[in-house]
């Protein structure tokens, strides 16, 4: 077997893993290898991102993920050579009840007090003017922020991959972790198919796959497997580029325009017998259409374009938040698991913090503690509404 050494091993080579890798040699962290199970870059689940990015949410320190996130994509031409094609047309949460709204408000007032100022409540003809293809009779308000949109998930990762191969990583396709050697509490190397890499930590960026990587290193983390299918139409130019992402939050259907087509996205609880299955399944695709035609009367006439709907797999912590940092029984191995569908838009701000975790032995540009591993243990799950 072939042996070598980096001072630090990346699992997963993803936009997570990616981002980490490039803060590490930012920070001199000495050598980096980043194993990646898929033959190329964007192959797994970055590449089946729709590219949403937000700072409007219901917890504090997500909000302050995206603003630490939004610092880093606004230069990220600038530092990379690559455009991220970052488009700040907004989010536009629309309520039909006014239960709903009120968790709208609420989740705004922590927005403002987070730093994030941008969001103001939207009457029924506000939603007419942002998004005018909607049937807004059917909503009592909602809220917008014009800063959050879209973004490029392959060409924010392709941006941080070259970047960090030439600052000196090495970056490993169509390479499985296949386990990892203990001594007492610490890791001592990495074994691929073929190779042991010695190595002083192990940094858990694998997404989906997150707790059978932990798992090798006798490690439990609650992060578990969520398909998320989307539906896109045939070309039609009905709606302008910079139609905001328009959200019912009441039942989480949700659309944002790309190109000349329309992604199409409703949350799908249905149980699959593979936890790992990126099929899409005929009868979702039935019901998307359904709530398509009732919130969007002007997209009846619009077919779906079956054929090219997609499926993704969304990495799900039990409080649908980051869990960050080292794990209680192993030193060396951290972790940057369970962002449950916010990896894309927040991996620039978590590659930035476990660099500082790495070298200075504690995040400081935010207050990671709430993130800990053990929070579950000690019955303390972050809270925040489910809408957001």
């Amino acid at each position: 077997m072939q042996r070598s050494s980096a001072n630090t091993v990346i699992v997963g080579g993803g936009i997570m893993g990616a981002a980490i890798a490039w803060h590490l040699t930012q920070r001199g962290a000495g050598s980096v290898r980043v194993l990646e199970r898929a033959s190329a870059p964007a192959a797994g689940s970055t590449g089946r991102a729709t590219g949403g990015f937000r700072a409007q949410y219901g917890t504090a320190i997500n909000v302050q993920l995206s603003l630490l996130a939004l610092n880093q994509l606004t230069s990220f031409h600038d530092v990379h050579g690559v455009d991220p094609e970052y488009m700040p047309v907004g989010y536009l949460f629309m309520a039909r009840s006014l239960e709903t709204l009120q968790v709208l408000r609420d989740a705004q007032a922590v927005q403002h007090a987070a730093g994030y100022s941008d969001g103001y409540e939207v009457s029924p003809s506000d939603i007419r003017q942002l998004s005018p293809h909607v049937d807004a009779s059917q909503f009592t308000g909602g809220v917008y922020a014009a800063r959050d949109g879209y973004i490029n998930p392959k060409a924010l990762l392709q941006g941080l991959l070259n970047s960090a191969q030439r600052a000196g990583v090495t970056c490993s396709f169509n390479t499985s972790c296949a386990s990892i050697e203990r001594e007492g509490h610490r890791i001592v190397a990495v074994h691929t198919a073929n190779e042991r890499i010695a190595t002083d930590r192990v940094i858990n960026a694998a997404g989906a796959w997150a707790a059978s990587v932990a798992a090798m290193a006798g490690v439990h983390i609650p992060v578990t497997p969520k398909r998320r299918q989307v539906a896109i139409t045939v070309p039609t130019a009905l709606f302008a580029p910079d139609t905001p992402m328009t959200i019912v939050a009441d039942n989480g259907f949700h659309l944002r325009v790309r190109g000349d087509r329309v992604l199409l996205l409703q949350p799908d609880e249905t149980p699959v017998a593979d936890a790992f299955d990126t099929s899409v399944d005929p009868s979702w695709i039935a019901d998307v259409r359904r709530t398509t035609n009732d919130v969007i009367p002007a997209l009846r006439d619009v077919a779906i374009d079956a054929p090219s709907s997609w499926a993704g797999l969304y990495e799900m912590s039990p409080d649908r938040h980051l869990i960050f940092g080292a794990t209680p029984d192993v030193s060396n191995l951290l972790l940057a698991n369970g962002s449950s569908g916010h990896g894309v838009m927040h991996a620039l701000a978590i590659g930035q913090l476990m660099a500082e975790l790495v070298v200075d032995g504690a995040a400081h540009s935010l207050d990671m503690s709430s993130l800990a591993l053990d929070r579950f243990a000690r019955g303390q799950p972050i809270a925040g509404p489910d809408l957001l």
